[in-house]
């Protein structure tokens, strides 16, 4: 259900908004081993890590995105790095940065229910509080790189840093969100694929009740002829690349691709036909 918690101040940190009482925790993958640190030592890394996100927060309020985007990334060197995943468990969800801007439609209200999912044997085993946090930190600072990157209109960068954060929170909805507003900008037939499947996932993880469905089913409707229409171009330009290729290799011979004409067999493939002299 959808959460009835008041609007965030202005004061408030943009990382820092809570979930609201009630909501089910999303889905965070984390790892199995630690490496080599000690919790005393992860300890302080995610304190320092924090001190830093808010740090980037201050910026991103601000409207410095460049000097959001460093902090962000020096705050994500504190923290381990993500070994091999091998469970998917319940954990805290990831809060996203509140930027009060028309592209920030997904809220953080429902994040979606979560269950253990073990993979392994060694999936059985719960994973240790410190593992949740610091899946949960890569994730939120992961995100805020994407918002930053997002607010500079550097798409591809913002792909790549949404699905970074989704590799710790596969149900994070701002990194989702994100994700496929960044593949629609993006405009190629494999983008805007990618950005139908992220809206039919935040379909599913968003309750029906929230106001957010009706602007992603209007995304998604929108998608179907773009994505269509993208398929088509590429195919077309990619037809032509390969057309040219064969022209400048049969010229040694006299010859070109129109010499060469492809009709139906009326068995669902082509036949190739030689045409001397084509019109």
């Amino acid at each position: 259900m959808a959460s009835n918690r008041p609007a965030q101040s202005s004061s408030e940190s943009p990382s820092e908004a809570c979930v609201a009482e009630g909501t089910t925790q999303p889905q965070v993958l984390v790892p199995a081993d630690m490496g080599t640190h000690d919790p005393p030592d992860v300890r302080t890394c995610l304190s320092n890590a924090e001190e830093l996100k808010r740090e980037g927060n201050d910026h991103f309020r601000a409207q410095r995105w460049e000097e959001a985007l460093a902090t962000y990334r020096s705050a994500l060197g504190h923290l381990p790095a993500r070994p091999q995943l091998q469970t998917r468990v319940q954990g805290r969800g990831a809060d996203p940065i509140e930027d009060d801007s028309e592209d920030s439609r997904v809220k953080d209200e429902a994040d979606g229910e979560s269950s253990v999912r073990p993979e392994s044997p060694a999936a059985q085993a719960p994973p240790t509080e410190v593992e949740i946090e610091c899946a949960k930190a890569r994730a939120v600072l992961h995100a805020n790189i994407g918002a930053c990157y997002l607010k500079l209109g550097e798409h591809k960068e913002v792909v790549a840093a949404c699905t970074e954060a989704l590799k710790d929170d596969p149900k994070y909805i701002k990194a989702l969100q994100r994700r496929a507003t960044a593949n629609e900008q993006i405009n190629s037939w494999s983008s805007l694929s990618s950005a139908q499947e992220d809206y039919k996932a935040l379909l599913e993880l968003l309750p029906s009740t929230s106001p957010d469905v009706v602007s992603i089913r209007r995304s998604l409707a929108s998608l179907g002829p773009r994505v269509e229409a993208a398929q088509k171009r590429e195919t077309s330009e990619m037809l032509d690349k390969l057309k040219g290729l064969g022209n400048s290799l049969l010229g040694n011979f006299g010859l070109s691709t129109d010499n060469f004409q492809f009709v139906p067999n009326g068995q669902g493939g082509y036949s190739m036909n030689f045409v001397q002299n084509p019109s």
